[in-house]
């Protein structure tokens, strides 16, 4: 049986002014140095820049997201600490799937799509052996957690 959350938010509001912070810092530092800081996180947990339009806002929003490489793919996992919400980026790619991602140095365009229900469970192990907390994140929430590809449409 799954202890299923029931609020929206995996943390205080402290806490998420706090992980805010950080983020917007490590945002920061991995533009300032074109991804030679912030590129890898610690355990060499690879972590790419998604930059998306808010589907409400129309603003511009860079999240900082683990990824493995699958081929030419990136893969990322919409798992939002295992919330009962999917996170707002990966709403704004449903919205707006093309976009643009900075992967160290390097800044490509590309397509957002859902992983097709025959790749989901290899992609999902994927990162789970990048990342094992996903796991612990998807037994936290009743809902699927979105398994997102992205498709690269050609470097800028």
């Amino acid at each position: 049986m799954r202890n299923v959350q029931l609020t929206d938010r995996p943390f205080p509001r402290s806490t998420a002014r706090i992980q805010g912070l950080v983020t917007g810092f490590h945002v920061w530092l991995y533009h300032a140095t074109g991804g030679r800081i912030g590129h890898y996180l610690p355990g060499k947990i690879p972590t790419l820049l998604l930059t998306t339009v808010g589907r409400r806002s129309g603003k511009r929003y860079t999240t900082p997201l683990t990824y493995v490489r699958d081929g030419a793919d990136l893969v990322l996992i919409a798992s939002n600490g295992g919330t009962a919400t999917h996170p707002s980026w990966w709403l704004n790619l449903q919205a707006q799937p093309e976009t643009t991602v900075q992967v160290g140095a390097k800044t490509l365009r590309v397509r957002a799509v859902l992983a097709p229900p025959d790749q989901r469970t290899r992609l999902w192990n994927m990162a789970v052996a990048v990342y094992s907390g996903y796991t612990g994140y998807q037994q936290r929430t009743a809902r699927e957690i979105p398994v997102v590809v992205l498709h690269p449409l050609g470097a800028d």
